[in-house]
């Protein structure tokens, strides 16, 4: 299944010298607050928003645009991924979704029950997939929707997926002078892996951006 040649799908992260997205108790501060300031420009300028259901297991993030002056534009829509639905009713996202455009993408093993509720709290709800989620069929079906450019702010498993499925245009990386350590830390991205660095999925560097004051750089890489 082929995607649209004019979809821009992005994924944002930062991440530590050796490589880890968050501490292995899940804290994901990692970069400045000008990195930050840089982010939530980013997100100003795109149609929606892609994260995977344990960023909001663990963060409970808003997803919104904050930090940037007289931004007239409306936050971009809030897409979960979430197989069996699992987000909690009380989190930030449900309880903002009848005022901030929200999608929950869930299989079919998402009870009945479970997607009513969803509803209810003025979430939009698409099933893709019976036990997993076809990621190329859903980014084929939010381009059919109107999305043209989509940020992916997700995990190392998320991270892993969409870049796997050839999804990713574009790869924008901070990388903060920390060193987290720990085995159990999420790294940028997780997933099965290739067995051999010639399988290994080649980008074009096609700019950096270095923030001396903080001590990072951002790296921007296109496939």
């Amino acid at each position: 299944m082929k995607l649209p040649t004019d979809l821009k799908v992005i994924i944002n992260s930062a991440m530590t010298l050796d490589g880890k997205i968050s501490s292995y108790t899940g804290n994901s501060r990692i970069s400045s607050k000008k990195d930050i300031v840089r982010v939530h420009k980013l997100r100003s300028k795109v149609d929606a928003i892609v994260v995977g259901i344990n960023t909001v297991l663990i963060d409970n993030p808003m997803l919104t645009v904050r930090f940037i002056r007289n931004n007239r534009r409306s936050c971009p829509t809030r897409i979960i991924i979430d197989s069996y639905g699992r987000i909690p009713l009380d989190s930030k996202i449900l309880k903002t979704a009848a005022t901030i455009k929200t999608i929950i993408v869930v299989t079919k093993q998402a009870s009945k029950d479970t997607i009513e509720k969803i509803k209810k709290l003025g979430a939009h709800v698409i099933i893709v997939g019976s036990k997993l989620i076809n990621l190329k069929k859903l980014f084929n079906m939010l381009y059919k929707m109107g999305y043209r450019k989509i940020l992916i702010e997700g995990g190392g498993e998320l991270n892993w997926s969409c870049l796997h499925d050839g999804i990713v245009n574009e790869l924008i990386i901070t990388i903060a002078p920390i060193v987290l350590g720990g085995r159990n830390a999420i790294t940028l991205v997780e997933g099965r892996g290739y067995s051999t660095i010639s399988q290994g999925i080649k980008l074009k560097l096609t700019k950096i951006i270095q923030n001396k004051n903080d001590n990072e750089i951002t790296l921007y890489y296109n496939n």
